[in-house]
């Protein structure tokens, strides 16, 4: 080891002696023989002297030879090189764009596709009878030889509740995190087509390979654990899409968003990036979600003496694991109410996300055994959904809890934009039954999931996208969201705000919309998937704002007499005891239209109901200013 050292001080020492040495800059001739003088050094001014001589005696030569006129022609500016095209990839978003919920994009390149997330949406007041929005997926359908399989980015039900009916059209293989997939197998169990699924649990920093396209998961911060964005390696360049995601630089469980993996791909270069966009109309960070646990400790205390009940998102367990914390601290059990509630849950302990102590849970069946001071409940409701628990309990009909001044009520949730008034109304009812009730900002019991502009922000700065395209949001956010990309420095050039259906094409060196597909919405009612479209809606509409009048008739088939009616029947237009004198005039007017068809031999049905609905409806807008549905029916005998 010491003769080592030596060397390596010895070695330093040359080496800072030949930079010395080289430092005079004397250069030496080579040696003469013996007989001759030693040669004096030539200095570097000599030698700079002679070459200046050597360099002048060329040129006069070659300009008096008149082949040159210069020792070297200066040469033609190079052209700079045209950028090279690759392998064009489209990005095709079926849902989630100008608009909340539904999320869903296929990745298409050469002849393979790829979904990210298979999401659906809940009916709003409009879609009357609807259950839930599903994508369409008729493009697919057209080029489901190309598709490789989906991948999903978290287990929330605007990403994953689509995935049943999608895979019974489509069985192809699904990858997500374990949590996201435990989601999943409850839904598809439910459908009775877990057994055929093709699932592939995956993990943060693996990479799958699904035709030309690789699709690397990379951890995230939301509302859920297991949350994860991803890079799609395309011929064309680096696709980043962050699924939906917040920086919380201390998270309850599963470490804070790979920053570290986006930067080295920023690094590399990215192609183009697809970024959450739900609160772009947001300044500052979002709250770590540990905010809301500190809030709870605060309220637990104020609830002293009472019953708890707290009303959250189902799929937020790393909200109801601090509930459960506070509990256990507390001294009190712990109930669930509600089915999502429960199978989340339930999914959670399973998995081992949720770390719950033997004793602490009991069933909802005994919460009237337990003190008030010793029992919490967690419960759906949050949104004030009609058919959810909390709401249950505010009009009196769930069966395990009634509302008491004892009660001490957090709803732990912003309202959904749309439920705003559901949401009053049950906190309405709640206070009714004289329970306090917590649901204001000021009290920190809900921090969202979402980033705000300045963790955008960052996600732009280290990915340093060449083309930014906003997702997951209504237009206002797409649009704010371009603006903070342009703050960052992103060409609005760069920057498209697509709509469901565009196919967004780039070949790596451009990007722009080159066409649309399908991208409408099917709706679920009941078991049936798809059969209730705008024309089924308008007439639903129509019944609801106005009502129904059945107009019945029969008529001999061989004389053409009427043998009886018309009787006119009224749904949801007039009440009938208060109106009889405007449907007698009803009936009489009926009568006439249809005895004037029979008399002009008029034998075409449809004709004779088409004058009879349009007599008695013009007859009903000039008495009522309403248009009713009117249905008129004859039979033959």
């Amino acid at each position: 080891m010491l003769c080592s050292v030596s060397c390596c001080k010895a070695d330093n020492v040359f080496m800072s002696n030949n930079t010395n040495e080289k430092s005079k800059r004397t250069v030496y001739r080579r040696r003469r023989p013996e007989n001759q003088a030693a040669e004096q050094p030539v200095t570097a001014e000599e030698k700079r002297k002679k070459s200046a001589r050597t360099v002048a005696a060329r040129t006069q030569k070659t300009q008096s030879d008149g082949r040159r006129t210069s020792v070297k022609q200066a040469s033609a500016p190079r052209q700079p090189r045209e950028p090279s095209r690759k392998t064009p990839v489209r990005i095709i978003p079926l849902g989630g764009l100008n608009e909340i919920g539904k999320n869903c994009t296929a990745i298409e390149c050469a002849n393979d596709m790829l979904i990210i997330d298979c999401g659906m949406a809940f009916p709003d007041s409009e879609l009357l009878g609807v259950d839930i929005v599903l994508p369409d997926y008729s493009y697919v359908e057209k080029n489901i030889d190309k598709l490789r399989g989906v991948v999903l980015t978290h287990g929330h039900e605007d990403h994953i509740g689509g995935l049943p009916y999608f895979l019974k059209k489509f069985n192809v293989p699904v990858y997500g995190t374990r949590l996201t997939l435990g989601l999943v197998e409850g839904k598809l169990d439910e459908h009775g087509i877990l057994a055929g699924a093709k699932l592939n649990v995956v993990t943060p920093r693996q990479t799958v390979k699904l035709g030309c396209m690789a699709v690397e998961f990379i951890r995230v911060n939301h509302s859920i654990p297991d949350a994860v964005g991803m890079a799609i390696h395309t011929p064309a360049g680096v696709l980043i899409h962050t699924g939906d995601f917040k920086v919380d630089y201390t998270p309850i469980e599963g470490g804070i968003i790979d920053l570290q993996r986006f930067a080295e791909l920023g690094g590399r270069g990215v192609l183009a990036l697809m970024s959450d966009s739900t609160n772009a109309d947001r300044p500052g960070f979002t709250m770590s979600e540990r905010k809301v646990g500190e809030s709870f400790e605060k309220l637990f205390v104020q609830a002293e003496g009472r019953r708890i009940i707290i009303a959250t998102f189902a799929s937020n367990i790393h909200r109801v694991q601090q509930i459960i914390n506070n509990a256990v601290s507390t001294g009190r059990k712990v109930a669930v109410s509600g089915r999502s509630m429960v199978n989340v849950i339930s999914i959670g302990i399973e998995l081992g996300y949720l770390k719950v102590p033997d004793g602490v849970l009991v069933d909802i069946e005994m919460v009237s055994k337990y003190p008030p001071d010793k029992m919490v409940i967690v419960t759906t409701g949050s949104q004030g959904e009609p058919m959810s628990a909390l709401t249950r309990m505010a009009n009196n009909e769930h069966r395990q809890v009634s509302i008491t001044p004892m009660d001490f009520i957090i709803i732990s949730a912003n309202p959904i934009p749309g439920n705003e008034k559901l949401v009053t109304r049950v906190i309405n009812e709640l206070m009714k039954l004289g329970a306090h009730v917590v649901y204001e900002n000021i009290y920190d019991v809900h921090v969202s999931g979402h980033a705000c502009q300045e963790e955008q922000k960052l996600i732009l700065s280290i990915t340093k996208p060449k083309f930014f395209i906003p997702v997951h949001g209504e237009y206002k956010h797409l649009y704010q969201h371009k603006a903070t990309a342009m703050a960052v420095g992103i060409p609005e050039s760069n920057i498209i705000l697509g709509d469901n259906g565009f196919v967004i094409e780039t070949d790596g060196v451009d990007m722009k919309v080159t066409g649309t597909v399908p991208a409408g919405r099917v709706f679920v009612d009941g078991l049936g998937v798809g059969d209730v479209g705008s024309i089924v809606l308008r007439d639903r509409k129509h019944l609801a704002e106005d009502g129904l009048i059945i107009a019945v008739a029969t008529i001999d088939r061989e004389t053409g007499v009427i043998l009886a009616g018309p009787d006119v029947v009224s749904r949801g237009f007039v009440y009938v005891r208060e109106s009889e004198e405007l449907l007698n005039e009803a009936k009489n007017l009926l009568a006439e239209s249809l005895q004037d068809s029979l008399d002009r031999n008029i034998k075409d049905w449809n004709t004779i109901k088409g004058k009879m609905k349009d007599n008695l409806s013009e007859f009903i807008f000039a008495k009522t200013k309403r248009t009713p549905m009117i249905l008129p029916i004859i039979m033959e005998l």
